[in-house]
C-alpha cells in the first residue's frame, strides 16, 4: 500500500500514525505484518496554514444631511492558523492568526485548494450588546469579526466568528460608531467560537421531488441558550417555517429533526416541491450576542416531455402535403429553444455527406399554460415532398435549461410516385357490353315500328336483356 502526501507552500502536514519505528526481530510474522498494515495505513493530512482573503473595513459617518453612510474599504489580509506570537506570513497584510480551540475552521475545507475559495473578513457589530463569552480563560470584552469562505464552485459556504479579546470596554453606544482604527500591518490573535455552514448554497429541483437543505452549526460551548430559525422568501414576502430555543425548549414548525439539532444539523427536509416551493431559504443560527444566516436558493426546472405527431417513418406520395408538429410539454422555466433540421437523403450517404440544415419555414405555436404552471410549445411545419426526398431524415432538437444535450425526435421520410388507375379484364368486358346495349337500344328505338305491337315487346326485351342482365 502507497502513501503519497502532496505539499504545498501554504500547507502543513500532521500524520495521524504515532508509531516510527518497529517492534525487534524476534517478533512473530503475524505481528510483523500488522504492525507494517498499521504503518502504511497511516494517514497524512495536509493542512492549510494561511489562506489570503478580504478584509472589507467599514467607515461609517454622518453625511451632511445628518444621515448615516457607510464607505467599503477593500484591504488586504491574511487568514492564517498557527499558535500565539507566530510570525505573519505576509508583513503588509493585516493578520488574523487563528489559535487552536474546539472548532478548528480548517476541518470544513479539507482537500480544497486554496484557489478554490473565496474568503472575506469583516469586523462584526454586536449593536451595544455585551455579552461575556462563557469558556475558560475569556477576556471580559472581546472584538468580533465574521469570516466567510465560499467554494468558487458553490459547493459550499461557511459562516465562523473570530474571537479578539480586548481590555477595552464597550463605548455604551453602537459599536460601529465608535471601531478603532486598523493599521495595514496590524495582527490580531484570534479563535474560532462559532461557525456555520451549508453544503447546498444553491438547489435546482424538478417538481414533486424531496429536498433537503443542508445547514449544520457549532460552537465552541455547550450553551443554553441558542435559537435555529428558518424562513422562506419569495417575492418581497417572508414566513417563519421552523423556530427552536434551547432556553425555553420551544419549536414551532416543523422540518427539522430535533434530535439531529441537539448535534448541530439544523437541515430542513422540504416536502415534495411545487412550483410555489421556489424562492430563498434562509437559515439562521443565534447565540448571544452572535447572530449568523445563510441564505439557500432553490431552483425548480423541469425538463420538456418532446414528441412527434408522426412515427419514426413516414410514407408519402409526391404531391401530398403533410403537418408535421413537434411538441414540447411540462417544461419550466419558461425559455426553450425548438429547432427542426433536414438531413440529407440516406441511401448513398458517404463521408463528406452534406450536414444536416436548419429549416427555416417553421411555425411556432404561443406558450400554453398548464395547470401545474409549466409550459407547453409546439413547432411544425407543413411537408410538401418530391421524390428527391426519399430517404430524408428530419430531426426536431429541443434545448432547455434543465437539459445537458438537446432532446433530439427524428422520422424518416419515404416518397412514392403518385398511384395510376388500372382498368381490369373484367372492367373491360363490362364497359364493353354497356356499349353495346347502348348501341342496340338505339337500334331498336329507331327500327322497331310503334304500330306492330309483338315487335315493340320484342325489342324492349332485347334491350332490357342486354342492359340489366349481361350487365348485372
Amino acid at each position: 500500500m502507497k502513501v503519497k502526501v502532496f505539499l504545498q507552500l501554504n500547507t502543513s502536514v500532521r500524520c495521524t500514525s504515532s508509531k516510527e519505528r518497529l517492534r525487534p526481530k524476534s517478533m512473530g510474522l503475524m505481528l510483523k505484518i500488522l504492525i507494517y498494515l498499521y504503518l502504511c495505513a497511516a494517514v497524512c493530512v495536509p493542512q492549510m496554514s494561511w489562506l489570503p482573503c478580504q478584509f472589507i473595513d467599514e467607515h461609517v459617518f454622518l453625511n451632511n444631511e445628518g444621515h448615516t453612510e457607510t464607505d467599503l474599504i477593500h484591504r488586504e489580509a491574511m487568514l492564517q492558523f498557527g499558535q500565539k506570537g507566530d510570525a505573519p506570513v505576509n508583513q503588509n497584510a493585516i493578520t488574523f492568526l487563528v489559535t487552536g480551540s474546539k472548532l478548528d475552521l480548517r476541518r470544513y475545507i479539507e482537500g480544497v485548494e486554496a484557489e478554490q475559495l473565496e474568503c472575506e473578513l469583516r469586523r462584526y457589530s454586536t449593536q451595544g450588546i455585551h455579552v461575556r463569552w462563557p469558556v475558560k480563560g475569556a477576556e471580559e470584552y472581546n472584538r468580533w469579526f465574521s469570516c466567510t469562505l465560499k467554494h468558487t464552485n458553490g459547493l459550499f459556504t461557511i459562516i465562523s466568528f473570530l474571537r479578539h479579546p480586548t481590555d477595552r470596554p464597550p463605548s455604551g453606544q453602537q459599536d460601529y460608531r465608535s471601531w478603532p482604527a486598523i493599521t495595514d500591518r496590524e495582527i490580531f490573535t484570534t479563535t474560532v467560537v462559532m461557525v456555520l455552514q451549508t453544503q447546498t448554497p444553491s438547489v435546482i429541483a424538478g417538481l414533486r421531488t424531496e429536498q433537503k437543505l443542508h445547514c449544520h452549526f457549532a460552537v465552541d460551548h455547550k450553551t443554553p441558550n441558542i435559537t435555529v430559525e428558518w424562513h422562506f422568501q419569495h417575492r418581497g414576502e417572508r414566513a417563519k417555517l421552523f423556530s427552536h430555543t434551547s432556553r425555553t425548549g420551544q419549536n414551532q414548525g416543523t422540518g427539522v429533526g430535533l434530535r439531529a439539532l441537539a448535534g448541530g444539523d439544523a437541515s430542513y427536509k422540504l416536502p415534495l416541491t411545487k412550483m410555489s416551493s421556489e424562492g430563498m431559504y434562509v437559515c439562521s443560527v443565534s447565540v448571544m450576542p452572535l447572530f449568523a444566516s445563510l441564505d439557500i436558493s432553490l431552483h425548480i426546472e423541469e425538463a420538456p416531455v418532446v414528441s412527434l405527431n408522426v412515427g419514426p417513418t413516414l410514407l408519402m406520395q409526391e404531391g401530398q402535403e403533410q403537418k408535421v408538429i413537434c411538441e414540447a410539454e411540462k417544461y419550466y422555466p419558461l425559455d426553450v429553444e425548438i429547432v427542426w433540421y433536414q438531413g440529407p437523403a440516406m441511401s448513398g450517404q458517404r463521408v463528406g455527406a452534406p450536414l444536416p440544415k436548419v429549416l427555416q419555414n417553421i411555425l411556432l405555436s404561443s406558450h400554453r399554460h398548464n395547470q401545474d404552471k409549466t409550459y407547453s410549445l409546439s413547432a411544425f411545419f407543413y411537408l410538401q415532398p418530391s421524390l428527391s426526398d426519399s430517404g430524408r431524415q428530419y430531426t426536431c432538437s429541443v434545448s432547455h435549461k434543465s437539459l445537458r444535450v438537446p432532446i433530439r425526435k427524428s422520422f424518416i421520410l419515404t416518397v412514392e410516385a403518385p398511384l395510376r388507375k388500372t382498368i381490369s379484364a373484367e372492367e373491360t368486358i363490362l364497359n364493353s357490353l354497356g356499349f353495346l346495349s347502348h348501341q342496340l337500344e338505339t337500334l331498336v328505338m329507331t327500327d322497331c315500328p310503334p304500330h306492330s305491337i309483338s315487335i315493340v315487346n320484342l325489342c324492349f326485351w332485347m334491350s332490357s336483356t342486354f342492359d340489366f342482365g349481361l350487365l348485372r
